[in-house]
């Protein structure tokens, strides 16, 4: 990406990545880190990656935390955007934001799941999106098929997952793209995209009610197979 960014589209694109780190000391290696393999003096967004664990609000908001170290890449203009991202549970969301809260904190972008199943089983959209919208922060949606586990459910489609996703009061739907056979499947569910209306809606929520209940098919809240940072805990610094 770097290589691309290299050629002339930095000023045409809206750069955003993640850090892992809850440290002020591995926050700041990982934002530098960052902004060298992308070639680039700024990103226009920077998130606090995997807010997954009860406590890694007061990680990051503690005296040398990792948002010491946000804030003052921001005010070097390394940064112009601040969020987080979570998958685990809606509970871990709303404490986050409350922490920030506390400390006078503004993220500008949440991401977090928005997809059919989520309705269901532990829902970022009832518990969080309405916090979001109260707020004026805006939303970026991503696991619209949970990495193809949803369709493995076998009631709905891609296409249905992606504009169930689009409809909802969206920044932008981050869906993961690994061949051209994916990437033409975002672009036709772009072309044929019309906001769902509410009986439509209704009908995708009825048919994803009975496999979505115990979160089988959510594997991201259930388990911790999508918890890169529990696989590599060194990546969220050390502690003093």
């Amino acid at each position: 990406m770097g290589k691309a960014l290299g050629e002339g589209y930095r000023k045409k694109e809206f750069l955003m990545t993640k850090i892992d780190a809850r440290t002020k000391q591995e926050a700041g290696r990982q934002i530098d880190e960052s902004l060298q393999r992308l070639k680039t003096d700024y990103v226009d967004l920077m998130q606090f990656h995997e807010i997954i664990r009860m406590e890694d609000p007061d990680r990051i908001f503690a005296e040398g935390g990792a948002s010491e170290a946000m804030l003052e890449a921001k005010k070097a203009g390394k940064i112009r955007f601040l969020g987080f991202t979570g998958h685990k549970d809606p509970l871990v969301h709303l404490r986050m934001l409350e922490i920030a809260d506390r400390h006078a904190f503004y993220f500008d972008t949440v991401q977090m799941p928005i997809n059919v199943m989520d309705a269901h089983f532990r829902s970022f959209e009832h518990q969080v999106l309405p916090v979001l919208l109260h707020k004026g922060i805006a939303l970026l949606a991503m696991k619209s098929m949970g990495s193809d586990v949803i369709l493995k459910s076998g009631v709905v489609t891609p296409i249905e997952c992606l504009h169930y996703s689009m409809s909802r009061p969206v920044a932008t739907v981050i869906t993961g793209i690994d061949s051209m056979k994916i990437l033409d499947q975002a672009f036709e569910a772009v072309k044929s995209y019309r906001p769902l209306t509410l009986t439509h809606t209704n009908a995708l929520l009825a048919k994803t009610a009975k496999a979505a209940r115990s979160g089988e098919f959510e594997l991201f809240k259930t388990t911790d197979h999508f918890d890169t940072t529990a696989k590599h805990p060194e990546w969220l610094g050390k502690s003093a």
